[in-house]
């Protein structure tokens, strides 16, 4: 069964944060609350971890992975981005948007899409998951925790320990969490295309 961390919303208890950035450098899975709902997420090539979000969401190889990041900063070591599309990125984030982009090198090759060599990357605006990033000290793989046929993701502690807990490692609480999913852009083209309306504006990518 899944450990359960409950931490304050605003002030994450530096001590829990360790633990759980612990838990993942192990190799662990973990949920975690994001301005977009839940996240499944674990360590940058932890290829049993995805394997296991794979397994939760029942996901086929064509799935965009994420790497969520704690600062704008560390989105240009893993995705090429033109000026446009930086000033794009930029002005959305953080916020409850994934934009899909071609990876670098310094992308965990276990994570990319399988023909397009393309990754999701995402900058959450929400205070635990921010924390825990920044405890961690490199972005998390992860994957919005929506159950198979579902089309929205949970969003409450208690029901992803109650859902998911024997199949994970660690739940992280913190109460506030966003009830919608990102919005998901693909800006690997020319083009931005909207692959999933969700809690972002797409006014500004929609031409």
């Amino acid at each position: 069964m899944a450990r359960y961390y409950d931490v304050h919303p605003q002030n994450p208890q530096p001590r829990t944060l360790v633990q759980v950035a612990e838990l993942i450098a192990a190799g662990g899975l973990i949920a975690y609350p994001t301005d977009s709902g839940y996240a499944l997420g674990c360590k940058l090539g932890n290829r049993e971890g995805l394997e296991r979000i794979r397994s939760i969401r029942r996901l086929d190889d064509r799935h965009h992975f994420t790497l969520v990041c704690s600062e704008f900063a560390q989105l240009g070591q893993y995705v090429q981005m033109d000026n446009d599309v930086f000033r794009a990125v930029k002005a959305a984030t953080p916020g409850p948007y994934t934009f899909i982009l071609k990876a670098t090198r310094e992308a965990p090759k276990v994570m990319l899409h399988p023909k397009k060599k393309t990754v999701g990357v995402r900058l959450p605006d929400h205070t635990t998951a921010l924390e825990l990033l920044k405890v961690l000290g490199e972005p998390l793989m992860s994957s919005t925790l929506m159950l198979p046929e579902a089309v929205d993701p949970l969003t409450e502690g208690w029901v992803v320990d109650s859902e998911v807990g024997n199949l994970i490692d660690a739940v992280l609480d913190s109460g506030d969490c966003g009830l919608e999913p990102t919005t998901i852009v693909d800006l690997s083209d020319d083009e931005p295309k909207i692959l999933r309306y969700g809690a972002g504006d797409a006014a500004a990518f929609e031409s």
